[in-house]
């Protein structure tokens, strides 16, 4: 399923039995709700709604009611690649081609609410080429051509998603047509069009300058909306950078930047433009890779007057850039092939030498001790200034594939699980030491790590096992999966194609502030971000997904597990300190068809096929 977004992750699922627990029945859930049609996928929103795909269409389910918070059925069944759910928003989008047809039907609903806040049928479109969100304003801008009554026409309109009314609506003569992304500043839009770049007046919907510059993909700004920099792509084979006088129009430099490859990351700072770009040579021959230097991230920091690369030599990267972070005295970036380094904005390398590490950097990130790095390989702390090993030796281990961290305040040490074997390092003196072996049962390793007020907890699908602040084992769960949830196996692939949707794109990336380097914190603090993301968002929805995210998580405490129990498969509790059964729920079915909104506690069964049922877990 095509998802922009971060969906609620799926719990951790183990087995277990309790004889001493009284056993919820299937028949007698909480609420339950009648689909009207075959349930096809279902997925459950970061605001906690769950959207249901059904033969019918979409149908959207409310934590807490019997009732369906939305039926949508005007565009009949929705295929997962025809949904989108825009991340950190209330939003989700439908989007069908007509078959034979050049008619595009489009909807954006607030999922929160319930409410369809533009269709195209209802306000007058009969081709959609352009529908994009911009959550910075709270804005639905959507180009394309309007319908018969207008004969048909090409145009532009900005709607105001906290109702869905119409904000602005913009008119184009004969063939002209939006063909990028546009930008909304604050009172103005500027529209790249086939015949160049157009700023119009919100209000009042006039023209204000027109520029003759084509085939711009997309458009950045600075945070003082001062300076306008528009995109240009030959087919990523090359990139082309313009910079744009916002109030004229006019090209300011002599001549466009152009750099080798695909744009990556564009980042305006006050030093200069940092910009990356990659290079694919993985289709050419040999000889011509040796002449190109291979696929590897192209590194140029220009000159805002004159688009000239300041730096005399650029950063060799032998790799693609996978961290890239600007920062008071210049730029960081790691490699996914591995290595890091760090260069000043006068383009001179601030580390000693350049950072050896493993490959594939998962994590990096700011501590008191300086940067925290951990690869699929090894992990160390460096002094951010000099590159220097903090550790007096990097933490290795055979390349893992699982690797959780956290930071144990209560001891003064970072725990590693890598496998079946949990580090421990001193953040003081960088020793480590092999503090348990975690041999998991059911050929598993460990995919979280914990610290809890009594000891550290490891986790995975089907184990749970509670250590010692010494490494001691106080106990350990595992019992044998009854059968993979369908409805999972189909989220986890979603989530796979949203996260390289999401990263594909530059234009997302612009003027976003992804390019700080965070400090080193929990697991749960991906709700806290999309609430900061969030915070100035001014609508119902917003401030009620406001509210999930900054309330405590049902699995805090606590553990959902599948298990098969006596009187068939079941959902149980599982207390995360004591390791006891608190709460069971009997599914019966051999492989049962579920999800858990982990943060909310809820359970949601696929009962039949137009049947969920939902069980309270957290009672």
């Amino acid at each position: 399923m095509k998802l922009l977004n971060t969906i609620t992750k799926l719990s951790c699922l183990v087995f277990l039995w309790s004889a001493t627990v009284l056993a919820q029945k299937a028949e007698t859930p909480d609420f339950q709700y009648d689909i009207g049609a075959k349930i096809n996928e279902m997925v459950i929103t970061d605001g906690g709604t769950v959207v249901i795909a059904s033969n019918d269409g979409l149908v959207g389910i409310k934590p807490g009611t019997n009732d369906l918070l939305f039926n949508f059925t005007t565009y009949g069944r929705v295929k997962p690649e025809e949904l989108t759910i825009v991340p950190n928003s209330p939003y989700l989008m439908v989007g069908q081609t007509g078959f034979g047809s050049l008619s595009t039907k489009r909807a954006v609903i607030d999922y929160m609410t319930g409410k369809t806040l533009f269709s195209t049928e209802e306000n007058g479109w009969k081709q959609v080429g352009g529908c994009n969100v911009i959550m910075s304003q709270n804005k639905l801008v959507v180009s394309g051509q309007r319908s018969s009554s207008e004969k048909f026409v090409q145009a532009l309109a900005i709607y105001d998603l906290s109702n869905g009314e119409e904000v602005s609506l913009i008119k184009f003569k004969g063939s002209e047509t939006v063909m990028g992304t546009p930008l909304l500043l604050n009172n103005e839009i500027i529209v790249p069009t086939t015949k160049g770049l157009i700023k119009m007046d919100l209000t009042l919907g006039n023209t204000i300058w027109k520029s003759e510059l084509k085939n711009v993909g997309w458009m950045a700004t600075d945070e003082n909306q001062k300076e306008l920099y528009g995109f240009t792509s030959n087919n990523g084979k090359s990139s082309k950078i313009y910079k744009i006088d916002m109030s004229s129009g006019n090209l300011v430099w002599a001549d466009p930047q152009k750099v080798r490859g695909k744009l990556s990351n564009f980042e305006i700072t006050s030093k200069g433009l940092a910009v990356v770009s990659d290079v694919d040579a993985s289709g050419k021959s040999k000889l011509m890779k040796m002449a190109a230097g291979g696929s590897e991230s192209k590194i140029a920091f220009l000159s805002p007057s004159t688009g000239e690369d300041l730096w005399e030599k650029a950063p060799k990267t032998k790799g693609y850039v996978q961290h890239f972070y600007v920062m008071d005295d210049g730029i960081l970036f790691g490699i996914q092939s591995g290595g890091i380094n760090k260069i000043s904005f006068d383009g001179n390398t601030l580390f000693k030498k350049p950072l050896k590490t493993g490959s594939n950097i998962l994590t990096m990130a700011e501590t008191p001790q300086g940067l925290i790095y951990i690869t699929s390989e090894d992990a160390n702390i460096v002094n951010l200034e000099t590159g220097d090993q903090v550790w007096k030796k990097p933490l290795k281990y055979k390349r893992a594939s699982s690797i959780n961290s956290t930071y144990d305040a209560k001891n003064g040490r970072y725990l590693i699980s890598a496998d079946e074997d949990l580090f421990a390092i001193d953040e003081n003196t960088g020793d480590v030491v092999t503090l348990a072996e975690s041999k998991f049962d059911g050929k598993e390793d460990p995919t979280g790590v914990e610290v809890r007020d009594n000891g550290i907890l490891l986790t995975s699908d089907q184990n749970m096992m509670m250590l010692g602040w010494d490494g001691s084992q106080n106990w350990h769960e595992y019992k044998r999966a009854p059968g993979k949830s369908a409805f999972g196996a189909i989220i986890a692939g979603a989530i796979m194609v949203a996260s390289a949707a999401a990263s594909a794109s530059a234009n997302a990336q612009a003027n976003s502030q992804r390019n700080v380097l965070g400090q080193y914190t929990y697991e749960g603090a991906r709700y806290k971000n999309q609430a900061n993301a969030m915070s100035n968002i001014s609508s119902a929805s917003a401030a009620e997904m406001l509210k999930r995210f900054n309330a405590t998580s049902a699995t805090e405490n606590a553990q959902f597990i599948l298990t098969k129990l006596d009187e068939g498969v079941g959902l149980v509790k599982l207390n995360k300190d004591t390791g006891a059964v608190e709460k069971e729920i009997i599914l019966k079915d051999k492989k049962p068809e579920y999800q858990v909104d982990d943060w909310g506690g809820i359970l949601y069964y696929k009962a039949n096929d137009k049947t969920i049922y939902a069980y309270d877990l957290t009672k």
